[in-house]
């Protein structure tokens, strides 16, 4: 006997869904990103992802090393600084040229004359043979790069390929980051808030009575609560943090899915199919489980993806404000905050870049939702008559 079997209704919903191509491609290019998203730190980052030297394979894309791990040495004489990447790698392809062409080479890449110098000796310790994977964009969403002439922010070139922040930070990599961040957050969001909303919901329109009447009470008084003025209390209170902002959220969101349910579980708890159940001496964990939830899940599954857009936009509109996530976290909110200061008006890539990706993950997310509705649309398909 199979541990889980999919009914053949669910089967043709699917398949319905499967047929709404709008949707169904914004659910593969949206599952892309989220994947791509995961091994952000292989796409975005200042670390290498695999390095050659003298013989010895080194991974420090999740690991620390030291510059004296391999000979290096900062413009301020220090070697118990972490390795600079980009740096090796050019001492990597100095290493290939004469000794006499070591030097001009770094000088020729803006680095002062002792510097220069000084990394020509390092070269030669290094030795030749040695090699370096970096990253397709070797910068990560935190370290700023102010090797420009020009103050932050500076246009997007050859070095930034959307630029970078106020704080010289790239932005591609805050909005590869940021995305990841934003997507998980809601997800986290979303799932508790179903499973709260869910079983209680299925409580009140199944043991219904007093219980009902209490519990929709004190929803009603909770609901009153400004979501806003919570947030903000809640920062004095305690530093803002990820799980701090997912309890938060879930403590406000949750509730909407208790009137769905509750709806769903006092019409379906009248169907015949319930009354039979009862009537062979089923009890009521299984007639819940077995046969209510079953049925009363549809509204939950077209839901879902809107109350995913909502999640973003509302992480979003909190970065936005200074509520959300404590810098320096890569966040589109504070982007678009940036994007808006003044001073950075006229810099159209700070206020483009995150309004872009904001616009495409929400339209993606709307698109799937709106087809998941239209495919489970219980006027289509019934389960029982």
């Amino acid at each position: 006997m199979a541990l889980f079997r999919i009914d053949p209704i669910t089967k043709k919903r699917f398949r319905r869904f499967r047929k709404i191509k709008r949707g169904w491609y914004s659910l593969i290019l949206l599952i892309t990103m989220v994947v791509v998203s995961l091994f952000s730190e292989y796409i975005a980052n200042d670390r290498a992802i695999m390095v050659y030297y003298q013989g010895e394979i080194f991974f420090p894309t999740w690991k620390f090393n030291q510059m004296d791990k391999f000979n290096q040495m900062d413009d301020f004489g220090l070697t118990d600084v972490e390795a600079d990447y980009r740096l090796l790698r050019e001492q990597f392809e100095a290493a290939e040229l004469p000794e006499a062409e070591v030097q001009p080479f770094f000088e020729a890449k803006g680095y002062e004359s002792y510097y220069a110098e000084l990394l020509a000796e390092q070269v030669k310790e290094q030795g030749t043979g040695n090699w370096i994977v970096m990253p397709p964009i070797p910068y990560n969403p935190i370290k700023s790069d102010f090797n420009y002439e020009e103050p932050p922010p500076n246009a997007p070139d050859g070095r930034h390929i959307l630029g970078t922040d106020g704080q010289g930070r790239d932005v591609f990599a805050r909005l590869l980051y940021g995305f990841r961040i934003s997507v998980f957050f809601s997800l986290a969001v979303v799932l508790f808030s179903l499973f709260i909303g869910t079983i209680l919901g299925c409580l009140q329109g199944y043991i219904a009575g007093w219980f009902d009447i209490l519990s929709q009470r004190g929803i009603e008084i909770w609901s009153t609560l400004p979501f806003l003025y919570v947030v903000i209390i809640l920062s004095l209170l305690f530093s803002p943090s990820f799980l701090l902002l997912v309890i938060v959220m879930v403590l406000f969101q949750w509730m909407g899915i208790t009137f769905y349910m509750r709806t769903e579980m006092y019409r379906e708890k009248t169907r015949e199919y319930c009354l039979a159940a009862k009537s062979m001496g089923a009890g009521h964990t299984r007639i819940v489980f077995k046969h209510l939830l079953p049925n009363a899940l549809v509204p939950l599954v077209t839901l879902a993806p809107f109350m995913i857009v909502g999640g973003i936009f509302a992480l979003t509109s909190l970065d936005y404000l200074g509520y959300g996530l404590p810098a320096p976290t890569p966040s589109w909110g504070e982007l678009i905050e940036q994007s808006l200061v003044t001073t950075n008006r006229d810099k159209l890539w700070l206020s483009l870049s995150p309004f872009g990706a904001i616009a495409i993950t929400l339209t993606l997310f709307t698109l799937v939702g709106e087809s998941i509705r239209e495919a489970f649309d219980p006027k289509q398909y019934a389960k029982y008559e």
